[in-house]
């Protein structure tokens, strides 16, 4: 395994790989969810680019850059053991030198669900993306579906500027009781931890009440709502049931839907997501 931090670097490296080449884009602090990826890529791929990169840009004033989770050798431990062929950990400098002014904004599809509780978090993600393809040129690029309208984002930015590159889309990985794994949930005391599965017993439960014949999309949010505001230590910040491929809200009798949602447990921010459609 390869590790660079160089754009010559990369572009060397990456030169002498057999193609098809994955990437999987990660912020490091890697857990099984990633781990999961890099997997898919092996199995699809005959070479597989792991990208480490703590992109500033996608967070907000008021969040958490400085303390987000880092565990570099860690990392690549773990990538070296899943046979990951070359590990790429730009600086910030390097991906935002000063003077830097140029953004990829998605339009309509950002304005809603994480779009709407952080400004400004998609401009970041679709720009750090669209740089990220640029410099590997993957033929795939491999994203969690735990982060929906991200994956929903990446998948416009491709379409609208021509990346020669598909998007597969891996299932959540989750904890045994069901929380969805994130490096985040570092953060959660015992405490919190417990009471952080409250977002997957909302998510199954609004499931429940579609696969039971309550196809409503109003009473399907009730549904999460009500469990989340159960949970003493929860405060939800929105649930939605949305159209997968747009994310706009719907309404009335739904055939297929994404169930979404963001919780605060404590000071940690969560969100966790499930499909569902009639059989």
């Amino acid at each position: 395994m390869r590790t660079v931090s160089t754009l010559p670097e990369l572009r060397a490296v990456r030169a002498g790989l057999p193609e098809p080449v994955g990437l999987v884009p990660t912020m490091g602090f890697l857990h099984e969810g990633h781990l999961s990826l890099v997997r898919m890529a092996r199995a699809q791929c005959a070479s597989v680019v792991v990208s480490i990169f703590v992109n500033p840009t996608q967070f907000g004033p008021s969040e958490d850059l400085a303390a987000y989770p880092r565990d570099l050798p860690r990392d690549l431990g773990l990538l070296e053991s899943e046979g990951a062929h070359l590990v790429w950990m730009p600086s910030t400098q390097l991906m935002y030198p000063p003077g830097y002014q140029t953004w990829v904004t998605v339009e309509d599809i950002t304005q809603r669900l994480e779009g709407a509780m952080r400004s400004g978090h998609f401009r970041g993600v679709a720009t750090v993306v669209a740089k990220l393809f640029n410099a590997v040129q993957p033929q795939k690029a491999y994203f969690g579906q735990k982060d929906a309208q991200q994956v929903a984002v990446v998948r416009q930015i491709v379409a609208d500027l021509n990346f020669p590159l598909e998007i597969e889309v891996c299932p959540t990985v989750r904890e045994a009781d069901g929380l969805a794994m994130s490096s985040r949930n570092a953060y959660l005391s015992p405490e919190e931890r417990r009471a952080a599965v409250v977002l997957f017993r909302a998510l199954n439960a609004a499931k429940a009440a579609f696969e039971a014949g309550d196809g409503d999309a109003g009473h399907l949010r009730q549904v999460m709502v009500d469990v989340i505001n159960g949970e003493p230590l929860a405060r939800l910040q929105y649930v939605s049931c949305a159209d997968p491929a747009n994310l706009e809200e719907l309404e009335g009798p739904v055939t297929q839907a994404l169930l979404s949602m963001a919780v605060k447990i404590g000071k940690t921010r969560l969100i966790d997501n499930l499909l569902i459609e009639a059989l």
